[in-house]
């Protein structure tokens, strides 16, 4: 059985690219740089001004983005973001390079390009500077185009995710232990004594073979799901003509090949270093953001591993190890678990591909069932979003909590009577695409949320930390007081002491900015920027205004009404960070 196409496949992932564009792209330059993103943005710039910087371990990241500072003449926080972006938007290509493997059937590929377009954690990661996204797509293609036994594309793109950073390594030992695993699983197996051919049975209705359970039977040979060894000729020269030529910017820079051999000890020291970042909000990320491809996903493993499919258990296992990998990792960061976000698209995918086909006489039932599941679960989004503005020890409280509860039942109650009353497989299809319209529009807020749309009062947990939140203010007062003391919006030069902040740095990035453990106050520059203190030197010769610059949200404090108020209004307790800008008196026009 082959591979099928349906008449507008093609222009079904052009949209799916298209919506993945528009999500990277709306407003990619509105928020200001982290000091994580900052800093390989301000080597970017550097090369592109002739400079040559200590690279970070980010090579690709900064000498791609280097090219676009130097075509536009300058950085913008916008260029900055772009590449990012863009091999982001390209990622829903991918499940056409794996149909064949993936399923026999269109469907599913094309329900995983939507999933990899609208997800809240690929969004967020496409939309910041330096992110995982590199290594995700680079290693995705790389397998993607061996699969497809095309070696030397495969060497192409596996050059490149050796250029993206230490997070290739996090992913390559994902990948390795899955393999592992699974490989003892197969071994297993084939101890075991089984026939040479096994009776597998294949639904219409759905998208993986199955054991027999229907009256359609056939004789098939199991499939190898291991790729094609490659030409490994025809691999290393694309892989070391890339590695070369990409590392080094067409020899360039040089120290490229360097940062990209530094990814190493860098993500070495990821397992070194502790963070504040629980493995409960890991938890809480994947319900919140994920809550529909979450569901899906554990349905396809619960039916993967009682039908023994040879798709779904390995993706599960990749699901669990990279999960486990997110959980135990010492330094864990949010940003983590988009290792894990690959294999959970794909068996949700599966799952709800096995749903799509509705026959016409059965249409009326099912779509009264979505409604009925839709309605109820709506009831009972809006009763746990009124427990934000209730006491936990108030008797609404409890009636609120109980409603909730019951709903949940309400709805278990009515799956098993349509179940009965009409058939299983109409309750399973209405239950599923009711919870399917409304897990989807939650998880689409989070899109837009972890996409930065809603702006930097809300805070989001695939956010990065300590985000700057009057960067443009304050890069708009110091062009305004050098125009109006000098005449040039920036001839003044900025002298930043007591703060080590690469994102205050790049705010002010097209004035002269130094950067000093402690202040000479004989050298009288016209801008100064400290933390927030009184200096009696300062304070007689200068005029100062404070902002606020690096805010992070107190999850670690959160109690549960906090989170149920972030789950339902995306507020949360925040703590600032406050820094003051000094001018010189002679700047201002009374003097």
């Amino acid at each position: 059985m082959t591979y099928r196409h349906f008449k507008y496949e093609g222009w079904l992932y052009a949209f799916a690219f298209l919506l993945a564009l528009a999500l990277r792209l709306t407003q990619l330059g509105a928020m200001p740089l982290t000091d994580a993103e900052a800093a390989p943005a301000l080597q970017a710039l550097h090369i592109s001004q002739g400079a040559k910087p200590p690279l970070s371990p980010h090579p690709f990241y900064i000498l791609s983005t280097s090219v676009l500072f130097f075509l536009y003449g300058g950085g913008t926080n916008f260029l900055a973001r772009l590449m990012p972006a863009l091999i982001g938007s390209l990622l829903v290509f991918a499940p056409l390079l794996f149909n064949e493997r993936l399923t026999l059937r269109p469907r599913p590929s094309l329900i995983l390009a939507f999933f990899i377009a609208l997800d809240p954690g690929l969004t967020a990661l496409s939309r910041q500077a330096a992110s995982p996204i590199f290594a995700i797509a680079f290693l995705i293609f790389f397998w993607a185009f061996i699969n497809k036994n095309k070696p030397s594309l495969g060497g192409f793109f596996a050059a490149l995710a050796l250029l993206s950073g230490p997070s290739i390594w996090y992913g390559l030992l994902g990948l390795g232990i899955t393999c592992a695993i699974n490989q003892g699983l197969q071994s297993r197996r084939s101890s075991k004594p089984a026939p040479e051919l096994e009776t597998i049975a294949f639904d219409s209705t759905t998208t993986d073979y199955q054991s027999p359970i229907s009256n359609l039977h056939a004789k098939r040979p199991i499939p190898n799901p291991q790729p094609p060894i490659p030409n490994y000729q025809t691999f290393l020269i694309p892989f070391l003509l890339t590695f070369i030529t990409a590392g080094t910017l067409f020899f360039i820079v040089p120290g490229g090949l360097s940062a990209a051999l530094a990814s190493i000890p860098a993500f070495i020291k990821t397992w070194l270093t502790s963070s504040d970042v629980s493995a409960g909000r890991l938890f809480l990320s994947l319900l919140v953001y994920q809550p529909l491809a979450v569901l899906l996903a554990l349905i396809a493993i619960i039916r993967g591993w009682a039908n023994g499919s040879f798709r779904i258990i390995p993706l599960s296992i990749w699901l669990l190890v990279s999960f486990l990998l997110a959980i135990f990792l010492p330094s864990r960061q949010i940003g983590d678990l988009a290792w894990a976000l690959i294999p959970l698209c794909v068996l949700a995918a599966m799952e709800l591909g096995r749903s799509v086909t509705i026959f016409p006489e059965e249409r009326r039932e099912v779509i009264g069932v979505v409604l009925l599941t839709a309605f109820i679960w709506t009831f009972a989004w809006l009763d746990f979003s009124g427990l934000v503005w209730l006491s936990a020890d108030s008797r609404e409280y409890t009636m609120r909590l109980a409603l909730l509860i019951g709903a949940l039942i309400l709805l278990l109650l009515s799956l098993l009577l349509v179940a009965a009353g009409w058939s299983i497989r109409t309750a399973r299809l209405g239950g599923l695409w009711g919870l399917a319209l409304v897990l989807g529009v939650l998880g689409l807020g989070g899109t837009f949320g972890s996409a930065g749309l809603r702006g930097l009062a809300h805070p989001e947990l695939w956010r990065p930390p300590s985000m700057p939140m009057q960067a443009d203010l304050l890069q708009a007062t110091v062009r305004e007081i050098s125009e109006l003391g000098l005449g040039n919006d920036f001839s003044a030069p900025v002298v930043i002491t007591g703060i080590n902040s690469s994102a205050l740095e790049w705010a002010l990035r097209e004035h002269s900015v130094s950067v000093a453990a402690s202040l000479d106050i004989s050298s009288s520059p016209y801008f100064v920027i400290t933390p927030q203190q009184t200096d009696p030197i300062l304070v007689a010769a200068y005029r100062g205004q404070d902002f606020t610059w690096r805010q992070t949200p107190l999850w670690n404090a959160a109690l549960t009404r906090d989170w149920i108020r972030w789950i339902t209004l995306r507020e949360m307790p925040q703590s600032g960070e406050t820094i003051i800008l000094w001018a010189r008196d002679d700047l201002f026009l009374d003097k």
